[in-house]
């Protein structure tokens, strides 16, 4: 039987240019906020009837920046310190028989007639900047949901967090409107999980602007703020 392609039905219009600094998983972080733009085949609202009385959705996406041919069936979880590897299928790895990607976020608005068509405004979402998306699907609660499921290796709660000190000052030179989601992704702590080199300074776009950090310890200090 063959098997028809897939098409790209939109994009994700994010504040991360690359995949540094990404959110490990959707709703993490629910300050983060993106739109989903529609490619032009596909902006009819009627395709979008409906959805508004739903409170989250789910994406189905492209892993694009991670796209290679071939594959392995074991994977290094960066949750493991990337030395242990895992099955393929027992992790979230980009690197996939097939680069897909799932995602839960919460709709926080829509706006049927705009330039660019049908938009939806989102918040949680782990995606980058560009990213394709193949599919939309409402989130159902009472089937979706499974407080008492098991997450294996990948523990309960989302990865440790650290202590953010950002001066003032440079905490200044972010919109306003983009400094609870820069600080909660910080929170997170972006390192992967085997980069643990105190004296080390990483540097991650967000929003248009490069932000310079160095971890010790528990805290991440913010060493600098500039713009791209």
């Amino acid at each position: 039987m063959s098997v028809p392609p897939l098409c790209v039905i939109a994009h994700i219009r994010s504040e991360f240019p690359e995949k540094f600094g990404i959110p490990r998983q959707s709703g993490l972080v629910d300050a983060l906020k993106a739109d989903v733009v529609f490619t032009p085949e596909y902006r009819n609202p009627d395709a979008l009837r409906g959805l508004e009385g739903f409170s989250h959705i789910w994406l189905l996406w492209q892993f694009s920046a991670a796209v290679r041919d071939g594959w392995s069936p074991t994977v290094r979880p960066p949750r493991l310190g990337g030395n242990a590897r895992m099955g393929v299928f027992a992790t979230r790895s980009p690197f996939r028989p097939n680069a897909i990607g799932l995602s839960c976020v919460r709709l926080t608005g829509m706006e049927l007639h705009t330039p660019d068509g049908p938009i939806l405004h989102v918040a949680g979402a782990d995606l980058m900047d560009g990213t394709p998306i193949f599919d939309i699907k409402p989130y159902l609660p009472y089937t979706d949901a499974h407080p008492e499921a098991a997450s294996g290796f990948a523990g309960p709660d989302g990865g440790n967090t650290l202590d953010v000190d950002c001066p003032p000052s440079l905490l200044a030179l972010v919109p306003v409107d983009r400094q609870e989601a820069l600080l909660g992704v910080l929170v997170r702590d972006p390192r992967p999980s085997y980069q643990t080199d105190p004296d080390r300074v990483y540097g991650m776009d967000f929003a248009g602007l490069r932000v310079r950090f160095s971890v010790k310890a528990d805290t991440l200090t913010v060493l600098e703020i500039k713009q791209l």
